[in-house]
């Protein structure tokens, strides 16, 4: 009898690609689908967290059910001739880590929250996680890809760390949502995740990680979901996680500091660099390890002197502190986050190309919550009931009542007084203050906002491209359907003001160049 039948191979296959899969994207239920043929339940389009608890995902659980079955089978079946070949291996090989994985998701969801701060994590349930992979691996066969339990456990606790950092600080079920979603996962795994496994992981962090967005549209919710769900390693011998993820993730808001406190915060200072500094202090580029990272907001503010010296540590990974000469090496990871289009800077002469391009190498961009509600209207209730959950707090049946109660009164307010067409111009954040707002006072009054004019720098170059004869019809329409859309915020609206179908305008809505409208606007 063969080791694998056509029956077993196709499903291994199916849990080999699934084990690698971008969990937010459509492939994944594809895979799911394939895995268990006409067992297959269909669920919703992309997989996200909504107003209410999220439920168990039934197609997950089926396909665990049906791999203990599988493996206890193919387990049996080693004992005796004939051994399977290299192929046939590693599918049992991929299909024995999923299964050790989701046997023990309580155990990687526990450790999120062990530990002190101050210490490396235990890591709880290593040693059983070792003895189920000895029973399921005879002892005179070698796995092919030759992963380490340790390795494998370390790199298990970063997946449900990154699902759970991402599922739930990134809402909405909108494919602009889901998008944003993969791309944050993309970032901490590549899109090669058996090549991040098999080697890249220690050197994600010589990759900085841009993220680009209008203001309140979550750039800092992005920058902590990649920043805390970085590779952090497993020492076998002591049983620890070498440090503890919560101590990992230092954020700097340089808008809010000049730029002393900037340089200070970054690089750190000796005791009387400046006036005021009393002591020696380690800055955030030093704190962070190899294992950490440091997120800079509003990177788009910095001053060009400090953008030298911010150059100078991702060219060479060195620095100093201030008022000393003695070198330190920054061995973490920048995020660097912006709601300005920095090649628009970089013409203007407000910030430097040369580190433009030492950023650039990981670019996300959060979607405008107008974005996500013109693609799935229905998903400001869900948003909604998010925002009134984490108010009211409470996770029971009462609790569900109440905030569904609530939830009715603010839509509803929404609805009769902003219109379903309302922009949402401040975002994510300003939805939330809208919230307070209904609640406290039964009102809200948004912003008075301004539309683009002619003298913002993209009405400028599209102006000077129509005087010279160089822009196509299909370039002049969607400059035009962008400009409209940033006005209004709405598919609809914007398709009746040009005299288009809604779809066709969608199409032609550039995300760049709606953003450097909105920047332009205020």
């Amino acid at each position: 009898m063969a080791f694998l039948d056509s029956e077993n191979r196709n499903f291994l296959r199916a849990i080999s690609a699934l084990a690698v899969s971008n969990p937010f994207l459509p492939e994944r239920k594809s895979l799911e689908e394939q895995a268990l043929g006409p067992h297959y339940v269909p669920t919703q389009r992309v997989w996200s967290l909504r107003g209410d608890p999220a439920a168990p995902d039934q197609n997950l659980q089926r396909i665990v059910v049906k791999l203990e079955g599988v493996i206890k089978t193919l387990r049996a079946r080693m004992d005796r001739a004939p051994r399977p070949g290299t192929a046939d291996l590693e599918l049992y090989e991929d299909g024995v880590f999923f299964l050790l994985y989701h046997r023990h998701a309580a155990d990687f969801a526990s450790l999120m929250n062990a530990g002190a701060r101050g210490e490396g994590v235990p890591a709880r349930g290593h040693a059983e996680f070792q003895r189920e992979l000895h029973t399921l691996k005879p002892d005179d066969v070698d796995f092919p890809r030759g992963y380490a339990p340790a390795h494998m456990f370390a790199f298990f606790f970063q997946l449900q760390r990154a699902f759970v950092n991402i599922f739930e600080h990134i809402v909405g079920g909108s494919l602009p949502a889901a998008r944003l979603r993969a791309a944050v996962w993309q970032s901490v795994f590549t899109h090669q995740p058996r090549r991040y496994l098999d080697g890249l992981y220690p050197r994600m962090r010589d990759f900085t990680t841009l993220i680009s967005g209008p203001s309140g549209s979550g750039k800092e919710l992005v920058a902590r979901a990649v920043g805390l769900s970085q590779y952090i390693p497993l020492d076998a011998k002591t049983g620890r996680f070498v440090v503890h993820p919560a101590t990992s993730f230092h954020a700097v808001n340089l808008s809010a500091l000049s730029p002393t406190l900037i340089e200070s915060e970054l690089f750190g200072h000796c005791r009387g660099a400046f006036t005021g500094a009393v002591r020696d202090r380690v800055g955030w580029l030093e704190e962070a390890g190899r294992h950490g990272s440091v997120f800079l907001d509003e990177i788009g503010e910095l001053d060009l002197a400090l953008q030298v010296k911010l150059l100078r540590v991702l060219q060479t990974r060195v620095f100093q502190r201030l008022g000393e000469t003695e070198p330190r090496t920054f061995e973490g990871k920048l995020i660097v986050a912006t709601n300005r289009h920095l090649p628009t800077a970089i013409d203007e002469g407000g910030f430097r190309e040369d580190l433009y391009y030492r950023m650039c190498s990981d670019i996300i961009t959060t979607p405008s919550l107008a974005e996500q509600l013109a693609d799935s209207p229905d998903e400001l209730r869900p948003m909604l009931l998010f925002i009134i959950r984490n108010i009211l707090g409470g996770r029971g049946e009462a609790d569900t009542a109440r905030v569904e109660q609530v939830g009715d009164e603010v839509e509803g307010w929404i609805h009769e007084r902003l219109g379903r067409a309302y922009p949402w111009p401040g975002n994510f954040r300003e939805l939330e203050q809208c919230v307070r707002n209904v609640l406290i006072r039964r009102d809200y009054v948004p912003r008075p906002t301004r539309a683009p004019t002619s003298t913002t720098p993209a009405l400028e170059e599209t102006w000077r491209a129509i005087q010279q004869g160089t822009l196509s019809a299909d370039e002049l329409l969607t400059f035009y359907c962008t400009l409209q859309f940033a006005r209004s915020g709405s598919y609809v609206e914007t398709a009746q003001q040009v005299g288009l179908d809604r779809r066709t305008v969608k199409r032609h809505v550039d995300n760049a160049l709606l953003q450097r409208l909105r920047a332009s606007s205020g």
